[in-house]
């Protein structure tokens, strides 16, 4: 097998690297997914927001909230289109787990200041 693939092109090598460097992207963003609902975050610092005011949490969250609803659009249309699953994947699903789990951060640091500037603690998650 070793000989086989010494005998390919390079275009060819290139091509299995970069099949398996996508395949590789597809589980690690799955796995990030999967893991949303644990206390584990990949992409965001939790200590990030530990000194910031209510008001500057307030801020942050309209911000991240935001990019969540643009990626989650983004996903959906996506989603309609032929190979939408893989362009979910390769493109968007990374950056919304991002954006869900600075939004999850944001809310603990708010709870945890005791924040009520988004009026109800039902926002608040």
């Amino acid at each position: 097998m070793r000989d086989r693939i010494a005998r390919w092109p390079s275009a060819a090598r290139l091509g299995a690297r970069v099949a398996w460097a996508c395949a590789a992207g597809a589980f690690l963003a799955g796995c990030a997914a999967a893991g949303n609902t644990s206390a584990l975050s990949v992409f965001a610092d939790p200590g990030k927001y530990q000194f910031s005011s209510c008001e500057s949490l307030a801020v942050q969250r309209r911000n991240w909230a935001g990019k969540e609803e643009e990626l989650r659009l983004l996903m959906d249309k996506a989603e309609k289109g032929t190979g939408g699953a893989v362009v979910n994947v390769l493109a968007y699903q990374a950056d919304y787990v991002a954006a869900t789990e600075e939004l999850r951060i944001i809310d603990s640091a708010a709870r945890a200041k005791n924040c009520n500037s988004w009026g109800s603690n039902s926002a608040v998650r």
